[in-house]
């Protein structure tokens, strides 16, 4: 008899699913990866973690409390099929209200592995506030042997868009420089790639310093699932998973780091993963 998750889906279905693959991204250049190459590449994964953005927890309209559910619980199918270090929720928990920030983690707390948030523009609550729930601040690092993440905060209660804290930031990037790789997490994308973004050229001068940052993550432009590049650096979108416009499915993506370096990303809609993409230095 066929396993069936919660979510419909038998575990040979899901494993099959996880084959398919579209492109990679190799040195800035785009190729087709097979199927065969990907489950080739699983044994020597060494760190696989989840971003997955903008709940919009509240939004009126739209069955939010549905849809936070729904997509923890794709998360943890996915964690028990392939296991994810970490997952990160890189920013708009909620949508405006503040009081709705307790409301949200005690949903996000169901994640079957350690997470990490941001503060997305959306989250209109104080730095003390924001601590006071999710008992870090604003700015804040994590350290895993010899990885580094680094959770930068781009917004303020009143939801205006902002640059991270760019001496906060040289501070961080410096004391973990020599350190194998460090990845990068801001709400707010820092170029006026997209529609919603902002233009902080110092910001660019800063991370093009340090070779070992691997990628930047942003959430906020919901119709963005893609990657753009600087100077050989990726910049990942993930879509969303809640809210009331973007891409026309909800998902999040995955990132697998390979023994020799290379970096793997896909997204999941939200168990079929789509657009794969490999980054290699």
């Amino acid at each position: 008899m066929q396993e069936i998750n919660k979510t419909g889906q038998s575990r040979r279905t899901f494993i099959r699913n996880l084959s398919f693959t579209s492109a990679i991204l190799l040195s800035g250049k785009i190729r087709g990866l097979s199927a065969f190459e990907h489950r080739g590449v699983q044994s020597k994964v060494v760190l696989r973690f989840a971003i997955a953005s903008d709940f919009h927890y509240g939004q009126p309209n739209t069955p939010y409390d549905e849809m936070t559910s729904r997509i923890i619980e794709q998360i943890n199918h996915f964690h028990t099929e392939l296991p994810l270090r970490f997952c990160v929720l890189n920013g708009d928990l909620i949508h405006n209200e503040k009081h709705l920030m307790k409301q949200v983690k005690q949903k996000t707390d169901n994640l079957k592995m350690p997470y990490y948030v941001t503060r997305g523009n959306h989250d209109m609550v104080t730095g003390q506030e924001w601590k006071e729930v999710w008992q870090a601040p604003l700015n804040h690092d994590v350290l895993m042997s010899d990885t580094a993440l680094i959770l930068g905060d781009t917004s303020n209660e009143k939801g205006v868009y902002l640059s991270p804290d760019l001496t906060w930031l040289e501070q961080q990037l410096e004391s973990h420089k020599k350190r194998n790789q460090v990845f990068l997490f801001l709400h707010i994308p820092q170029a006026k790639w997209t529609k919603n973004a902002i233009d902080t050229p110092d910001f660019f001068t800063l991370v093009r310093r340090y070779p070992n940052i691997r990628a930047v993550f942003h959430g906020h432009e919901h119709d963005q699932d893609g990657v753009r590049m600087d100077n050989k650096l990726p910049f990942f979108f993930d879509a969303h998973v809640g809210g009331n416009w973007g891409t026309d499915y909800k998902g999040f993506r995955v990132v697998e780091l390979l023994e020799d370096g290379t970096l793997v990303t896909y997204m999941m809609n939200p168990s079929v993963k789509l657009a794969q993409l490999e980054y290699r230095v």
